[in-house]
C-alpha cells in the first residue's frame, strides 16, 4: 500500500487555533489538504479572517467556530456545528502557577476544565461521526509535563498527565477500527506569547536575548532551543498519514531531550 499524507476531503478541527501551536497546527493540516475548523473563545473579526487567509493561501475550506472550551456544551457544540471531524486535535489550554496551599481554586477548575475535560467533551462528540466515516485521529496536545512534573503547576501537571491518560483510552476503545489517538508532548515552543515573555526575562535576569533563552527559559531542555509550531504540525501531519496507522495510544515528545533526563 502506498504511503500517502495527503488530507485532502478531511475535516480538522483543531481547539484553542487562533493562535501558537493551534495555528500552527491548523496551517500544517490545511498545507497537506485538510479542511480546517478553528475555534477560540473569541469572535472577532481577526479570527474569522486567519481562517479566510488559510482558505486562501491553501485552497481548502476554513472556518472559524467560537466556541469556550470551559463550557461542556460549547465543546459538544463546536464538533456539531462543525458538521464533520475526521481530525480532532485538542489544543485549548490555560496555565497557571502557585504554591498548592495558596493555588486558587477557580484556577484549578478552570484548567482542568478547559486543558482536560474539554478533550473529554469533543472528544465523546466527534468519535461517532469519525465512526461513521470509517476513518479518524485524535491528536491530543499534551506536555511535557503530561510526562514529567514541575513545582507549582499542579493543576496543569495533573491535567497534561490525564490527557495522556485519556488519549491511551481513547486508543483501546477504538482500537479494532481505523481510528488512532495519540498525545503530542510539546517542550518549550516558540509562540507569540512565549515570545513576548523574552524581553521581561532579560531585563529580571540582566543578560541578552540568547543566554537568557538558553540559561532561563530552555534551562530544562537538553537542546537548547525552542521547538516551532511548524514542527507541532508537521508531527500532527504525519500522525493522520497512513504511515502511522498502527501508532494509537501512545506519546510522541517533541522537547528536545526533556523527558530523557
Amino acid at each position: 500500500m502506498a504511503i500517502t499524507t495527503s488530507l485532502s476531503g478531511k475535516t480538522a478541527i483543531i481547539t484553542g487555533s487562533n493562535s501558537g501551536i493551534g495555528l500552527g497546527v491548523a496551517r500544517e493540516l490545511a498545507r497537506a489538504g485538510a479542511d480546517v475548523v478553528l475555534n477560540s473563545f473569541s469572535d472577532r473579526a481577526e479570527d474569522h479572517a486567519l481562517a479566510a487567509a488559510l482558505a486562501a493561501e491553501f485552497r481548502v475550506r476554513a472556518r472559524y467556530i467560537r466556541a469556550d472550551m470551559s463550557n461542556p456544551a460549547d465543546c459538544r457544540g463546536l464538533i456539531a456545528q462543525a458538521g464533520a471531524c475526521d481530525i480532532l486535535i485538542n489544543n485549548a489550554g490555560i496555565q497557571h502557577v502557585a504554591p498548592i496551599p495558596v493555588f486558587p481554586v477557580e484556577k484549578w477548575d478552570a484548567i482542568i476544565a478547559i486543558n482536560l475535560s474539554s478533550a473529554f467533551h469533543t472528544t465523546a462528540a466527534a468519535l461517532p461521526m469519525m465512526r461513521a466515516a470509517g476513518w479518524g485521529r485524535v491528536i491530543n496536545i499534551a506536555s511535557a509535563h503530561g510526562l514529567t512534573a514541575s513545582p507549582f503547576k499542579s493543576a496543569y501537571v495533573a491535567a497534561k498527565h490525564g490527557i495522556v491518560g485519556l488519549t491511551k483510552v481513547t486508543a483501546l476503545e477504538t482500537a479494532e477500527e481505523p481510528i488512532t489517538a495519540n498525545a503530542i508532548c510539546p517542550g518549550y515552543v516558540l509562540t507569540p506569547l512565549v515570545e513576548a515573555q523574552i524581553p521581561d526575562q532579560m531585563k529580571t535576569h540582566g543578560m541578552d536575548r540568547d543566554t537568557v533563552v538558553r540559561e532561563v527559559m530552555l534551562a530544562r531542555q537538553p537542546s537548547r532551543d525552542f521547538a516551532t509550531v511548524e514542527q507541532m504540525g508537521g508531527t500532527a501531519v504525519f500522525l493522520c498519514s497512513d504511515a502511522a496507522a498502527q501508532i494509537t495510544g501512545t506519546t510522541i515528545s517533541v522537547d528536545g531531550g526533556w523527558t530523557a533526563l
